[in-house]
């Protein structure tokens, strides 16, 4: 662990919160759109739930200070889900309270299969009274295009991933074929919903056909973002915005990063061809 640590500032944006308001300031510099994501998940004690949502409301704060995006990621485990769903509730709606006051947007990111219903549950229900809230979708999961549909329906902004949490085939598209098949198909459902989304990732393949689709259906340019995390493929997100399209970069911090990391590791081959070359130079 202690090896790679080096290497993970590519990827995280620092330790602390002084840190990332520095790497969102750059960002927003060169004309990136930002979220911030204050890293940790699978809280078990009430008290540090309770800290981690004081830090989320700190997160809003800070980004309204500085005039940065006051736009956040969070993860329902790390404010209580795993310790009571009415208590992660309770949490999520006083941050969502604090970024609707400032013309904010919080994303619940979603973890791994285990949470997927309840998460969704919970934003379809706080979504009801405060449309500051969105969710996000994994085309990894065979539910995922089910998933879309209902949140349509509410009216719900969706950012949409390929997933990186290691999933059964019994529920999961275990060839990556399938996977951005799925992609492209919900990918195309949304750009064409009227509600502004999030289109996750790096594959170039899918980012092209979301352009060729977007300018055949005359969409405008600024209806819907990009969205690619910090420390990956910085170029290739530049010329997207050279192009006029606009990009967001998830932008993580904090002291628990290893199970990022090794996240970002399983999800892209290239990433992990970086760490090794950096461990040998």
């Amino acid at each position: 662990m202690q090896l790679i640590k080096p290497l993970v500032k590519r990827f995280i944006g620092g330790e602390t919160l002084e840190e990332a308001v520095g790497a969102l300031k750059n960002l927003k510099k060169m004309g990136f759109l930002t979220t911030l994501d204050f890293l940790g998940e699978s809280v078990r004690n009430r008290e540090e739930a309770l800290q981690a949502t004081q830090e989320y409301i700190a997160n809003l704060r800070a980004l309204k200070e500085q005039q940065l995006d006051k736009n956040i990621s969070i993860k329902l485990t790390q404010i209580g889900l795993d310790i009571d769903e009415v208590f992660s509730k309770e949490n999520l709606i006083q941050i969502v309270t604090v970024a609707a006051g400032m013309n904010g947007f919080v994303r619940v990111d979603m973890e791994g299969s285990p949470y997927t219903t309840s998460t969704l549950q919970l934003v379809q229900e706080v979504h009801k009274q405060y449309p500051q809230v969105g969710a996000v979708l994994q085309a990894m999961l065979r539910r995922t295009s089910e998933d879309a549909i209902g949140l349509l329906k509410e009216g719900i902004r969706i950012r949409l991933c390929k997933g990186a949490y290691k999933e059964p085939p019994s529920i999961a598209f275990p060839d990556k074929r399938d996977v951005d098949k799925q992609y492209i198909t919900v990918m195309k459902r949304l750009l064409t919903s009227g509600i502004y989304h999030g289109i996750a990732t790096h594959d170039e393949k899918i980012i092209e056909e979301a352009k060729k689709f977007a300018i055949h259906e005359k969409l405008s340019k600024d209806s819907f973002e990009f969205q690619m995390l910090f420390g990956i493929r910085q170029r290739f997100a530049l010329k997207l915005l050279q192009e006029g399209w606009r990009v967001r970069i998830y932008v993580p911090y904090g002291k628990f990063w290893f199970p990022y990391m090794m996240r970002r590791l399983r999800e892209r081959r290239e990433n992990v061809w970086f760490v090794i070359k950096n461990l040998f130079r």
